[in-house]
């Protein structure tokens, strides 16, 4: 038997830009890419703390170091610059595998700068 588990998550970004106009997407740091072991690309789940929305797109790749967290296409509508997001992505795993494994949680500050790095 597979479940699907918490394989890692960006806790409290702020939103940056939201786009309308845009395909689609969330534009994200590559340093918290890098930090949370999120490909390019890679399904996330986001959960919007300010109004309660959850909803999902596909990761892509912001300038590093620029804190960017942008929502793009439909998913602009789902929040406003600044509110808070946590950024999930899941991933099936065996039961020997979910006794071994520690999710990676990437803790940043106000400016979406990493504060601390847990695996849970």
């Amino acid at each position: 038997m597979q479940r699907i588990m918490l394989r890692a998550k960006i806790h409290r970004a702020s939103v940056t830009q939201c786009d309308l106009n845009y395909e689609g997407s969330c534009g994200i740091d590559e340093d918290l890419l890098e930090a949370a072991d999120i490909r390019e690309f890679e399904k996330i789940e986001l959960y919007n703390v300010n109004n309660g929305e959850r909803f999902s797109t596909y990761a892509i790749r912001g300038k590093r170091g620029s804190g960017e967290i942008s929502l793009n296409g439909a998913a602009a509508r789902l929040a406003h610059l600044g509110d808070l997001l946590i950024i999930c992505t899941y991933a099936p795993m065996s039961d020997e595998e979910v006794a071994q494994y520690k999710p990676k949680v990437v803790f940043v500050d106000d400016k979406n700068r990493i504060t601390s790095l847990k695996a849970i």
